[in-house]
């Protein structure tokens, strides 16, 4: 069936019963992948059927979602204007769609913000990793603050102890 309805190719990147690799090999009985870290496994495809599957590279394109805290005290405005002037210039970011910039939630010790924006399948991992150094380094030369989980404790003394 997997020859018949070709669900993925030799080549794509899946995820498939519980297992993510590129297809090297489709045979009528197995499915060979590569994992990421370039361990080689096979997989009856019997056990491939019956499951959903996860086709990475079927799309030309793919949406990346990067999060970012910043502190309470910090101007949101001027922390989206800064991730702006990073992605403007990266030619792997597709303009149509444009990129999204949102406050995604008020989180116990941050301001939540993502920042979704399109490109090419293949430059998914790459740009998600440069960005999120590249952001990193931008928001501290801006004096943006990237917070530490903070929890605010309060003692209490029972009256009648020392």
């Amino acid at each position: 069936m997997l020859l018949i309805f070709r669900p993925f190719r030799v080549g794509q990147f899946v995820e498939v019963a519980g297992i993510a690799g590129t297809v090297e090999v489709i045979t009528l009985f197995m499915t060979e992948l590569n994992t990421p870290d370039n361990v080689h496994i096979v997989v009856p495809n019997g056990q491939l059927w019956g499951t959903s599957v996860k086709n990475y590279s079927h799309n030309a394109t793919r949406r990346a979602d990067i999060a970012i805290g910043i502190d309470y005290g910090d101007d949101i405005g001027k922390a989206f204007d800064i991730i702006k002037g990073v992605i403007a210039g990266d030619s792997r970011i597709s303009a149509d769609p444009p990129p999204e910039m949102m406050v995604t939630n008020l989180g116990d010790s941050a301001v939540e913000l993502q920042v979704r924006l399109w490109c090419g399948a293949g430059d998914y991992w790459p740009l998600k990793f440069d960005l999120n150094r590249r952001i990193k380094e931008a928001l501290d030369a801006g004096g943006i603050t990237i917070p530490f989980p903070q929890r605010t404790v309060h003692l209490v003394k029972e009256s009648g102890t020392n």
